[in-house]
């Protein structure tokens, strides 16, 4: 293993000569200057892995001496050695972007802390977090194999995500594909958790929160308490991009988060409506007779407001003004919707619809450039990120923080990245989604996807006599026989929603109060 080159530069270099015997038996290579002059030399000449300079010298002195090596080495680290603990002066060595100071006399332990601090830091991390994570899945591998509950689900989702942004700060090659199996092998156990109790979670009153049941449990009773409120949902929203964003709303909220289950398909025309109506769609098809007739992707989301009235209605809220909804399709209309923000402001109940992330998601589909942007889960979360930051959406979260509103963030349902095609046989009426279908007697390789015969026990609706419903596991997506290695080719890769993962069906929310 190469040493890390130290570059001391002190003008009585002299009496440093046991610091220096002390720091070279701990491994490191070490190098000395007398002067300023003779250390930019050196740093012009050499690679040195960190540079420790003292400030005051004869001639160049240190603060002069750091602003030149800062020229030549912009990211050299350098700790700065000074007799002085004036404010002023560490304020400028500061500025010019020490990455640490001692204050002498300095003994040897002391600055072989900071030197590993600074040079170690990366090695260190990287060895705790391989242990932590190590701990981490064996304590979810020993619920995995054990009787899972929906909770643990959730918290299998939570740990999940969490190593997907650490691993975001440092990628470590070994440890993502570590952790890419990981998520399979629990992906796979969920898919078979779920085939066994689904029908039962949604025919019971004591199933875990779903898309129903979301409004009433976090808004309602807020709404009875007599607190306004602003609902966001952010269509295709996954939890570890909500993770990823979170921190810097936590400078305007105080935020509660939690998660809960998407319904089957987890996809917007049937989750998004159970959310606003507070009932699963076979239900919903009862009530409104009309949003399932035709089977119509396009249009089965067309009346989420009247969905929504009629929930506070039915739950006994009785607002003094009329409801405020808003569905935001592109950046143009949540700019325009961000000047007039305080036209919500003395509403009791508003509601924001952003559907920008799930067209992104679409829409890398069919872009290549958008493909090479987004070409990972950690690229696309970056990219949610950088988006988030500048859009019209933060913009309106920054300025309700400053009214009486409590903000709740969610979304109908998350995405996955698929990387398998699964054969799907039907007609060409068949509804076009790559990761759930219906039509008329559909079928596919069971294994790999469900076969849905009877949508009455799945609480969906029927477009037909012969209706059947194929939804995806774990990273399928579906394919057609007559053009298999076009779409294989298109869609391997792409991020989909509508199936059974976790990373479609747990889905954040967060109850946020202004601080």
């Amino acid at each position: 293993m190469t040493k890390k080159k130290i570059l001391w530069v002190d003008d009585e270099i002299d009496s440093l000569k046991p610091h220096l015997l002390f720091l070279e038996q701990k491994g490191f290579e070490m190098h000395t200057a007398i002067s300023g002059d003779d250390a930019i030399a050196l740093v012009r000449d050499e690679q040195f892995d960190l540079v420790l300079l003292d400030e005051m010298m004869p001639g160049k002195d240190g603060l002069t001496t750091l602003e030149e090596i800062k020229e030549i080495k912009p990211h050299l680290p350098v700790v700065m050695v000074t007799k002085s603990e004036e404010e002023t002066l560490m304020e400028e060595a500061i500025g010019q972007k020490i990455d640490d100071y001692l204050t002498k006399p300095v003994n040897p332990s002391q600055v072989l802390m900071v030197t590993k601090r600074i040079l170690d830091t990366k090695k260190i991390i990287t060895e705790s977090r391989m242990k932590r994570y190590i701990t981490d899945i064996n304590k979810l591998n020993q619920r995995l194999y054990g009787v899972m509950e929906p909770q643990d689900w959730l918290d299998a989702a939570r740990v999940l995500a969490g190593w997907d942004l650490e691993m975001d700060q440092d990628p470590d090659e070994g440890l993502l594909q570590t952790h890419g199996g990981s998520r399979r092998d629990i992906n796979l156990e969920f898919t078979k958790y779920l085939e066994k109790n689904y029908t039962n979670w949604i025919c019971s009153n004591e199933r875990p929160t779903m898309s129903p049941d979301l409004l009433k449990k976090y808004m309602i009773p807020l709404l009875k308490g007599g607190n306004k409120i602003l609902l966001l949902v952010v269509d295709c929203m996954r939890l570890d991009q909500w993770l990823s964003v979170e921190p810097l709303l936590s400078e305007f909220y105080n935020i509660d988060r939690d998660a809960y289950f998407s319904i089957l398909p987890s996809a917007t025309p049937f989750a998004r409506n159970a959310l606003f109506a507070g009932m699963f769609p076979d239900d919903i098809s009862k009530n409104y007779r009309n949003i399932y007739r035709e089977g119509n992707e396009g249009s089965l989301n067309r009346i989420e407001d009247v969905l929504l009235r009629d929930l506070l209605e039915r739950e006994g809220v009785k607002l003094s003004g009329a409801l405020r909804y808003e569905k935001i399709f592109d950046n143009t209309e949540g700019e325009a919707l961000a000047k007039r923000t305080a036209d919500y402001y003395q509403s009791e109940m508003v509601a924001f619809v952003f559907n920008f992330l799930d067209i992104l998601a679409h829409g890398r589909s069919n872009n290549i450039i958008l493909r090479e942007i987004a070409g990972s889960e950690a690229a696309f979360r970056s990219l949610m990120k950088s988006w988030f930051v500048h859009s019209p959406l933060f913009s309106i979260l920054k300025s309700f923080a400053s009214r009486d509103f409590t903000v709740i963030v969610t979304s109908d349902h998350g995405s996955v990245l698929c990387s398998r095609g699964t054969m799907a046989h039907g007609k060409k009426d068949t509804s076009t989604n790559l990761r759930y279908k219906y039509g008329g007697n559909l079928n596919c390789n069971t294994k790999e996807a469900w076969l849905i015969k009877k949508p009455e026990q799945y609480r969906l609706p029927k477009f037909g006599l012969a209706t059947t419903y194929l939804i995806a596991k774990e990273d399928f997506f579906f394919v057609y026989p007559n053009n298999y290695n076009d779409y294989i080719r298109q869609f391997s890769n792409s991020f989909q929603h509508g199936g059974i993962s976790l990373e479609e069906m747990v889905v954040p929310i967060a109850v946020m109060t202004p601080k």
